[in-house]
C-alpha cells in the first residue's frame, strides 16, 4: 500500500516506522508527513504524541481527535529547509473535504528537538491563504481547530483565540 503522505512510498517504508517510534523521524519533513498519515489513519495518540510538551496536547484530546476525523484527501510539500540546530520547518497543504467541498490547510509549520526527538509546536498560515469560511458573518460561522485564527494573527484558531 502506498503511504497517505503522497511520498510514493510504501507506508511500510515511509511513514509507519515513525508511527512505531516517532524517534525514527529524522527531519521535520518525516514527522509532518508521518502527522498527516496519522490524520489519514485515524492514529489519534500519535498526532498528540508529537506535539512539543509545551502544548500540552494531552488537555485537549477531544478537539484534536475531532479535528483528525475529516476526510483528508492529499499532502503537498511545498518547503522542507535543512533544519538548523534544534528547529527546523516545513510548509504544506493539506486537503480535505467537508460537506462535499474540498479545502485546504496551508501551513509553515515548526518542529522542535525535545527529547532527541523533533515535535511540532507551532504553524502560521501565510497570509495569501484566506479560507472562504472566514467571509461569513460571526454567528454563521464555524470554526475548526485547524482553520486559521478570525483575529488575523496568522496561527491556526486551535493556538490563538481557541
Amino acid at each position: 500500500m502506498l503511504c497517505p503522505c503522497c511520498s510514493q512510498q510504501t507506508y511500510d517504508n515511509c511513514c509507519r516506522p515513525i508511527h512505531l517510534n516517532a524517534k525514527n523521524a529524522r527531519l521535520p519533513e518525516q514527522l509532518m508527513r508521518a502527522r498527516y498519515c496519522a490524520h489519514v489513519l485515524n492514529n489519534t495518540a500519535f498526532v498528540i504524541e508529537t506535539y512539543h510538551s509545551s502544548c500540552h496536547a494531552e488537555q485537549d484530546a477531544q478537539a484534536i481527535e475531532e479535528s483528525i476525523h475529516s476526510e483528508w484527501v492529499k499532502l503537498e510539500v511545498l518547503d522542507a529547509p535543512a533544519p538548523e540546530a534544534e528547529e527546523g520547518f516545513v510548509e504544506f497543504k493539506a486537503y480535505f473535504m467537508e460537506e462535499g467541498q474540498q479545502h485546504c490547510l496551508h501551513e509553515r509549520s515548526r518542529f522542535v528537538m525535545e527529547s532527541q526527538q523533533w515535535r511540532y509546536i507551532d504553524g502560521i498560515m501565510p497570509e495569501e491563504m484566506v479560507d472562504p469560511r472566514l467571509n461569513q458573518t460571526i454567528a454563521n460561522t464555524k470554526i475548526g481547530r485547524n482553520d486559521p485564527c478570525l483575529c488575523g494573527s496568522g496561527k491556526k484558531f486551535k493556538k490563538c483565540c481557541g
